[in-house]
C-alpha cells in the first residue's frame, strides 16, 4: 500500500492491501477501500463510501490523432458524494461529480464531464461516456451503453443492454454530436436503441428491443422497429 503524505484521511478509513492514494486525495470518514485500488491525485472521496477492488477512481482520458475529441489538458478532480458504493474493477474518470448514495457496479466505466444525481444507480457493465447529465434516483442497468452529451433527468428507468447513440453521420463529420434526452420518469425496455438528439418524453415508455427514431410524446409507449405508438396507452398522472 502507498498513500502520499499529503493525503487527508478521514476516522475508521479502511484501505486494502496493494493500493496507491496519490498526492492531494481527501478521504472522509468510515470509508472502505479494496484491494489494488488507485485512487488518482485530487480526488475527494466523502463520508461513508465503499470502494470495491482494483478500481481506478480519477483516471485520465488519452487520445490518438483520429479521436476527433481531443481530450483537454486539465480537468477538475473526481468528487465522489457521501455514502456512495463503487464495485470492484470500474473506471472513473477525471471531472466526474457522483451525488449522494449513487450506487456503481462492477466492471463499470464513466467517463469525463459526467454528473449523477443523488442515489442513481450505474448498473454492471454499464458505459457512461463524456459531457452526460444523469439526474437523481435514475436506474441504468446492466451492460448499457449511455452516450455522450447525453441528458437524463430524475426518476428515470433505463433496462439492461440499452444503446444510445449522438452521431447521425457515423463518423463523417458535418453536424454535432448530440446524444438522447430523456424526461422525467421515462422508462426504457431491454434492448433498445435510441438514435442521436430524440427526445423521450415524461412518463413515455419504450418498450424491450424498440428502435427510437423519432421523438417520443409524453405519456405514450413506443414499440417496435421502428418505434411506433401504441395508441390505445397513454400514461397519465
Amino acid at each position: 500500500m502507498m498513500i502520499d503524505p499529503s493525503v487527508s484521511l478521514g476516522t475508521n478509513v479502511t484501505i486494502g492491501r496493494y493500493s496507491v492514494i496519490e498526492a492531494g486525495v481527501t478521504i472522509g470518514d468510515n470509508v472502505a477501500i479494496g484491494y489494488g485500488t488507485i485512487v488518482r491525485a485530487g480526488t475527494t472521496i466523502g463520508n461513508g463510501v465503499s470502494v470495491g477492488d482494483l478500481t481506478v477512481l480519477g483516471k485520465r482520458p488519452t487520445g490518438n490523432k483520429k479521436k476527433a475529441l481531443k481530450p483537454p489538458s486539465r480537468l477538475p478532480p473526481l468528487v465522489v458524494g457521501d455514502g456512495a458504493s463503487i464495485g470492484s474493477n470500474s473506471v472513473i474518470y477525471l471531472g466526474v461529480s457522483l451525488g449522494e448514495d449513487v450506487l456503481v457496479g462492477d466492471l463499470a466505466s464513466i467517463r469525463e464531464f459526467v454528473t449523477i444525481g443523488e442515489s442513481t444507480i450505474v448498473g454492471r457493465n454499464a458505459v457512461v461516456e463524456p459531457h452526460t447529465v444523469i439526474g437523481r434516483f435514475v436506474t441504468i442497468q446492466t451492460s448499457c451503453y449511455i452516450t455522450s452529451n447525453m441528458l437524463i433527468e430524475d426518476d428515470v428507468f433505463i433496462g439492461p443492454c440499452c444503446s444510445t447513440s449522438n452521431d447521425k453521420y457515423m463518423g463523417s463529420g458535418g453536424e454535432a454530436h448530440q446524444g438522447p434526452i430523456i424526461r422525467r420518469g421515462a422508462k426504457i425496455g431491454n434492448n433498445a436503441t435510441l438514435l442521436p438528439g430524440i427526445l423521450i418524453g415524461e412518463r413515455a415508455v419504450i418498450g424491450a428491443g424498440a428502435v427510437i427514431t423519432r421523438d417520443v410524446p409524453t405519456g405514450v409507449t413506443y414499440v417496435g422497429n421502428p418505434g411506433r405508438p401504441i395508441t390505445d396507452r397513454k400514461v397519465t398522472e
